[in-house]
């Protein structure tokens, strides 16, 4: 039984990775995407809202599927597509098949995100400790390792297909050997709401998860689309220097969600929350009011390591809240994931173009402090044998998807 759980483990964090890695090459090539097809400035944001609306359908949809379908099996399907949906992205000549590939790849991605989680919770609550954190920090190993292929590519100004074709051709057939070891876990089937009363107390019980998600993918967002302006024509750092931020963000996202499980089990899951909060903010605080562009560097670390924990500390609350609806309420939670991604950049640049940049920083860290409110919704809930902890339930471990 614990060679299941290991492998489950294993696997799962290893489709962490190939995600993170697969979202990394495409985000980071769309300058070479919009040259490719020749997408304008003005129609260019229009196919990068669809990805994450898509994406929030697919999330809507398996929560609907997961009612019949394990998520390990969603899981083990999505993720191929994503990845060939990315080599249709690199390998199409015209706009109409970029649109199809982009339109795919949000479909997947939703499925895929919300499955993903499904079974990290599901995971965590049968290993009865927290390890929900390494799974998104494997996500931002394959962050980080995309985003130096794609450096790769641009530098070397190969094309698009020759980019993404290696990268399909390996972790296609790996992740499908994986899936094999994937473990559903305990979670139990989605509860029907009944005399149209149980689905808005759901909601409302979710809502502060959902918020505190919305607005952690603000601060995401807002450091992935603007900390290179923001420090080349705010803090008048050089072009090279203003690609740093970045990817100092991702290496102390990934630190800090490498030891984050370790602070969970020993100070609880509320404690790392408001520390991450605080010090996510702190970091804002520091961009605002950076003299210079190596202070903006710091301030962009502060909030590498205080945001990187409240995603993954968000979907477990969530698994932790509805234990006999976990995969529902993780499917409804990843919808907001989107919500924030789509809010954060238009919301800066907005405000930054309105105000200034400086006080545009103001706005998601008061936001992020918001999380300190909802702090408690973080905290273990008491279970049926009267205590507060997750304890571990081993009477589907066994049921991986390959039937072990």
């Amino acid at each position: 039984m614990t060679d299941v759980l290991r492998r489950g483990r294993a696997s799962l964090a290893f489709s962490f990775f190939a995600q993170g890695a697969a979202f990394a090459l495409l985000v980071t090539r769309i300058p070479a995407i919009q040259d490719r097809y020749g997408v304008s400035d003005a129609l260019l944001p229009v196919f990068l809202a669809a990805v994450p609306i898509l994406a929030g359908v697919g999330s809507v949809t398996t929560e609907q599927l997961v009612k019949r379908i394990r998520p390990s099996r969603l899981l083990r399907w999505s993720q191929p597509v994503v990845l060939l949906a990315l080599l249709g992205v690199g390998a199409g000549d015209s706009m109409v098949e970029l649109a199809v590939a982009l339109g795919v790849f949000g479909l997947a991605v939703g499925a895929l995100d919300a499955s993903m989680n499904m079974l990290g919770v599901s995971l965590q609550r049968t290993y009865g400790r927290s390890i929900m954190l390494s799974f998104h920090a494997a996500y931002s190993l394959g962050g980080i390792i995309g985003a130096s292929l794609a450096w790769v590519g641009a530098h070397w100004h190969l094309a698009l297909w020759v980019s993404y074709l290696p990268v399909a051709a390996v972790l296609l057939p790996t992740v499908l050997v994986g899936s094999r070891w994937y473990v559903d876990g305990d979670a139990g089937p989605v509860k029907e709401d009944t005399g149209g009363e149980a689905g808005p107390l759901v909601f409302k019980l979710l809502l502060p998860l959902c918020l505190v998600m919305t607005f952690a993918y603000i601060g995401d967002s807002t450091v992935s689309n603007w900390s290179a302006k923001y420090l080349q024509d705010v803090l008048g750092s050089s072009e090279q220097l203003a690609t740093v931020p970045y990817n100092v963000y991702m290496v102390t996202t990934l630190l800090g969600r490498a030891i984050g499980d370790v602070g969970v089990r020993r100070f609880g899951a509320v404690a790392v929350v408001r520390l991450g909060a605080l010090v996510a903010a702190l970091g804002f605080a520091v961009v605002a009011v950076a003299p210079g562009a190596w202070v903006g560097m710091l301030g962009f670390t502060l909030l590498g390591l205080g945001l990187c924990v409240l995603v993954p500390q968000t979907f477990a609350a969530a698994g932790r809240l509805f234990p006999g609806a976990s995969d529902a309420a993780i499917a409804r939670l990843n919808i907001f994931n989107y919500v924030g991604f789509l809010i954060g950049s238009p919301l800066v640049g907005a405000l930054g173009d309105a105000w200034t940049y400086r006080g545009a920083m103001l706005v998601p860290m008061v936001l992020v402090l918001v999380t300190l409110v909802y702090a408690r919704s973080f905290a273990p809930q008491p279970d049926r044998y009267g205590g507060g902890h997750e304890r571990p339930r081993t009477a589907d471990v066994g049921r991986g998807s390959n039937g072990l």
